[in-house]
């Protein structure tokens, strides 16, 4: 299965939460904090790494707040490492 990570930059998001219907896995949740604007951000709560990095998330984030990371596989990584040699 594929994995990944996101980065939800807090003080760019502002809290409109479609971004957590968007995350298949589920892992994105409502800070319990306030940003320097006063909204609440989304937050990646994934402590079993059931992020896929599918980046449906940072689709629908209207602020553009998502940066998404991919995890390669060992047979990708190893291409990738081949073309660069």
């Amino acid at each position: 299965m594929a994995s990944g990570r996101i980065f939800i930059d807090p003080e760019r998001c502002k809290g409109c939460e479609l971004c957590i219907p968007a995350c298949p896995p589920g892992v994105i949740s409502v800070a319990e904090f306030r940003n320097t604007l006063g909204y609440r951000p989304a937050v990646l709560v994934d402590p079993v790494h059931r992020c896929t990095g599918c980046a449906l998330c940072a689709v629908v984030c209207p602020d553009a707040a998502i940066t998404v990371y991919r995890d390669l596989r060992p047979q990708e990584a190893a291409h990738f490492s081949v073309e660069g040699a």
